[in-house]
């Protein structure tokens, strides 16, 4: 079996929450008091130049809520926003341990707005997990379309089978197999752990 040196990562769903999820957008709809079908609506039809950073998150919030007057003001629907983001604790502290043990280079691809990226950056410490981000705000790719894991695999310049991607949308797995990368469609903590060591890696928690 070709040795691991590269773990290609998801962040929404597997060690953080999702960004803004259909979750995140179903409780800003109750709290700010939104249309749900007309905001998912101007959702759908915005989102992916969003996501590929086509558009900032103020032309976002033009097209999806402030296109007419509201009792609240943008800042407020921002950091409401980001205050979706959380960590998932369990599997946040195993990828950072398999990070403190350097056996293997560690990079992010993944479906993010560039605001909403920054944030979780920063906020989660993941500049000290990861070396690269392979996100679909500054790539301008995004998930599974096959071209953003190649782009991936040329700039870090590794072969896909030393490769595992990371995910817990299994679509988005097969777009990294379709590449050539080893895939684990993440479910649990303990299948992600398991799948893991079958293919090399050795677990630690941090």
């Amino acid at each position: 079996m070709t040795k691991i040196t590269t773990l290609f990562f998801d962040v929404g769903g597997v060690i953080l929450t999702n960004g803004w999820d259909t979750v995140a957008r179903r409780a800003a709809i109750a709290k700010f008091h939104l249309d749900f079908a007309e905001f998912e609506k101007r959702h759908e039809l915005a989102n992916p130049a969003w996501e590929r950073g086509e558009i900032s998150l103020e032309e976002y919030l033009a097209r999806t809520i402030f296109y007419s007057e509201r009792k609240f003001s943008a800042r407020e629907f921002e950091e409401f926003m980001y205050a979706q983001s959380q960590a998932l604790p369990e599997s946040l502290e195993l990828v950072r341990g398999i990070a403190c043990s350097r056996q293997c280079f560690m990079a992010v691809i993944s479906n993010e707005s560039a605001e909403i990226n920054a944030y979780r950056i920063q906020k989660f410490g993941l500049r000290g997990m990861f070396a690269a981000f392979f996100s679909s705000c500054y790539v301008g790719i995004q998930k599974p379309d096959v071209r953003i894991f190649q782009m991936a695999l040329n700039v870090t310049q590794r072969r896909p089978d030393e490769c595992i991607f990371v995910d817990d949308r299994a679509e988005n797995v097969e777009g990294a197999r379709k590449a050539g990368m080893n895939g684990i469609h993440f479910q649990n903590v303990a299948q992600f752990s398991a799948e893991l060591k079958k293919l090399g890696v050795q677990v630690t928690a941090s």
